[in-house]
């Protein structure tokens, strides 16, 4: 397993380290619940080091991202982030990213783990074929990410970044100093709670993960593992590459039709569109047990004895204190409060279907 820069704390802080699409990641280090709720009331600190970074610079460095995203980026400023779909000729989803303006014919695409590799070699495969002036460059190996999510991040932040935090505003980021090193921090994250993403040099995010460490631990701050991230983002009805999406689904079949310029060429618009005016069939949702039993990946749904969809995504919300998942189910079966069933192994449990997000952190 490819080990991140902080392997070596999480071995120290007891971490249950498992096997997370091929890098040694810790899963949690008291348990789930404790970190979950954590996040939600002070701040929890993770390791997304294994996450991937693309540079793309140049004169047409726009022209190509314009071709290969759903995301209409000619209006982005530097110093702001979108969030955009990279999808293959047919229009399914072969990774959701980040682009961040960095500068004039300069863009960073912060990618998933897991498609890092297909997404450069999609993207440089369009990039030559249509001989594009720029180029791009896989800085992945040479960077650190951290995730400061939390109602009291910005806080702990503070008391080591130069960076006016107060007035950064969501999805925007700036370069900064912190704990005496230069980085880049962006106000954005994977758990619904007001919080940062802070990149550096994988040589020196060590450093910084022991700095927030200790100013952060008088204000509640723990560090936490992807177990904690993984019911973080479904209660906020955030997906999963992967799991909640692959290439076999499109954009319009999941939340993300709003990232989608109907009115720009990219590839893979045209099957899109096709799907769009023949209509789709099935639509993920969000599922809330009303029964017994929490509803796991891969379990089957039905509605009145047939069978109508797969759950992709399941788990009990430490927050909601109820069993809570998202599903792919038949279009007629798509509208709030439908009831269903889930078939936990020989059992028909109740659920129904519920709008998404499941929760909404309160404006501060």
């Amino acid at each position: 397993m490819k080990k991140t820069p902080l392997y070596e704390k999480h071995v120290a802080l007891k971490a249950k380290v498992i096997d997370f699409g091929g890098w040694a990641m810790p899963v949690q280090y008291t348990n789930v619940i404790d970190e979950h709720r954590t996040t939600r009331s002070a701040a929890g600190l993770f390791d997304i080091c294994h996450m991937g970074e693309i540079e793309v610079k140049g004169p047409q460095a726009l022209d190509l991202l314009q071709l290969v995203l759903t995301r209409n980026l000619a209006d982005q400023a530097i110093g702001q982030i979108k969030l955009s779909a990279l999808l293959n000729e047919e229009g399914g989803i072969i990774d959701d990213l980040t682009v961040y303006r960095m500068d004039e014919d300069f863009y960073l695409l912060v990618t998933n783990a897991a498609p890092k590799d297909r997404d450069l070699y999609w993207i440089k495969k369009i990039l030559e074929e249509r001989k594009f002036d720029c180029h791009l460059k896989d800085i992945s190996d040479e960077t650190g990410k951290l995730d400061l999510q939390g109602p009291r991040s910005e806080e702990i932040l503070r008391k080591i970044s130069d960076a006016d935090l107060k007035n950064m505003r969501f999805y925007h980021f700036c370069k900064a100093q912190v704990a005496g090193f230069e980085a880049i921090i962006s106000r954005s994250g994977y758990t619904g709670e007001d919080g940062f993403e802070i990149y550096a040099l994988g040589t020196v995010i060590g450093q910084i993960w022991d700095k927030l460490m200790n100013v952060g631990a008088d204000l509640g701050l723990k560090p936490c593992g992807l177990g904690a991230r993984d019911t973080l983002r479904l209660e906020s009805g955030m997906m999963l590459n992967g799991q909640d999406m692959d290439e076999s689904i499109s954009p319009l079949e999941v939340p993300y039709g709003w990232i989608v310029d109907p009115n720009k060429e990219f590839i893979g618009s045209v099957p899109l569109r096709a799907k769009k005016d023949s209509g789709i069939r099935k639509k993920l949702v969000g599922l809330e047990m009303t029964g017994r039993g929490i509803a796991r990946h891969g379990y089957t749904v039905f509605k009145g004895g047939k069978e109508i969809g797969i759950v992709t995504s399941g788990t009990f919300s430490p927050t909601l204190n109820k069993a809570i998942g998202m599903a792919f189910v038949d279009i007629d079966c798509s509208v709030p409060d439908t009831q269903i069933e889930i078939a936990i192994r020989d059992t028909m449990a109740a659920a129904k279907v519920v709008k998404l997000p499941f929760y909404k952190r309160e404006k501060r």
